[in-house]
């Protein structure tokens, strides 16, 4: 076995010697030193040695690997500076390659859109914590710990009282509380709850807003909202509202377009109705504004929320919603 050991580690040196370029050396090595390779067979033979013969025959393969190692690293130095001396790595005639550039994502991009059209009515962006307090998320926005509407909401809890934000709404709160009326504010940012399939994502884009002031009434909640929805959409589309329930808003109302996409006809995106819910919209509850320490009997509000990637849907014509966080280029690149 000494002798096969010995015509191996010749017939490795020969054979990487005469390698001409780096994938051939490569293949030498896993061809001698690889799991399967040469060497590695005599290796797992030695159990056919005498006792006393193993020590001897393991040393001298460890050397024979060390010769074969060293010979492959000499011959890629070797190969590496011929390749340079002949060129091979630059070729100034060939063509460069051209830089990609990034855009916007569609997400980003429709946010911006939206909140420019709030701050273009006189809207100012606040923001708070994705981490949020239960009370902020919940208890002073009417829902006590028992409300039936808890139940509507799936929510990630952190621990009893601390949860992932379930809407933007806590912002709200958060702002109504150290600043004084009258005040205009959207909160767009990240919120979470426990739902996912083709229209739902555990984590999604909100954008919600009030307005705190004298003498406001439904009436301009329903203008503010239409301007939007025509800002978005086109100035001709039909916007209506129907009455609904959420605990923090009474009166409370949905928001529905006339379908983008029958024309209102009547179609698969539309439920052949020939209108989809856009949003949901209301009078603050007089509750809320006491829970945060003003007076409802001197100021009046109204309320809005949607999701970003519900309106991004519907105007680019996009589902289901996992498009958007799938990092796709084939997708991104059209935006």
């Amino acid at each position: 076995m000494k002798q096969e050991l010995e015509k191996l580690r010749d017939k490795a040196i020969a054979a990487v010697e005469a390698a001409d370029d780096e994938p051939g050396l490569q293949a030498l090595r896993v061809k001698y030193l690889g799991r399967k390779g040469s060497l590695t067979a005599l290796l797992r033979s030695t159990g056919k040695l005498l006792p006393e013969e193993r020590p001897a025959f393991g040393k001298r393969a460890n050397e024979i690997k060390a010769e074969i190692e060293t010979a492959i690293a000499s011959r890629s130095t070797i190969l590496a500076a011929g390749e340079k001396e002949t060129g091979a790595e630059l070729d100034v005639t060939l063509p460069g390659f051209r830089a990609e550039r990034g855009t916007i994502h569609p997400i980003a991009r429709m946010l911006n859109e939206m909140t420019e059209v709030f701050t273009g009515m006189g809207f100012e962006v606040a923001v708070g914590p994705e981490v949020e307090l239960d009370k902020y998320n919940f208890t002073l926005l009417n829902f006590p710990p028992d409300h039936p509407a808890r139940d509507m909401q799936d929510t990630f809890f952190v621990s009893k009282d601390v949860v992932l934000r379930t809407h933007t709404s806590p912002v709200q709160i958060r702002a109504m509380e150290t600043r004084k009326p009258p005040m205009r504010i959207i909160s767009p940012g990240k919120v979470y709850r426990h739902d996912r399939d083709t229209s739902h994502s555990p984590m999604f884009f909100q954008l919600e807003g009030f307005v705190v002031d004298k003498r406001i009434s439904m009436a301009d909640l329903k203008g503010a909202l239409t301007v939007f929805a025509q800002r978005i959409f086109s100035e001709d589309t039909p916007v209506r509202f129907r009455p609904s329930f959420f605990p923090f808003t009474e009166p409370s109302a949905e928001v529905d377009i006339g379908c983008i996409f029958c024309g209102g006809e009547g179609c698969r995106m539309c439920k052949q109705t020939g209108w989809i819910e856009i949003l949901g919209s209301g009078m603050i509850h007089p509750q809320v504004l006491r829970n945060v320490g003003i007076d409802p009997n001197e100021w009046i509000g109204f309320a809005f929320g949607m999701g970003v990637e519900r309106i991004a849907i519907l105007k680019y014509g996009i589902e289901p919603i996992a498009t958007f966080f799938e990092n796709d280029l084939r997708f991104l690149r059209q935006f």
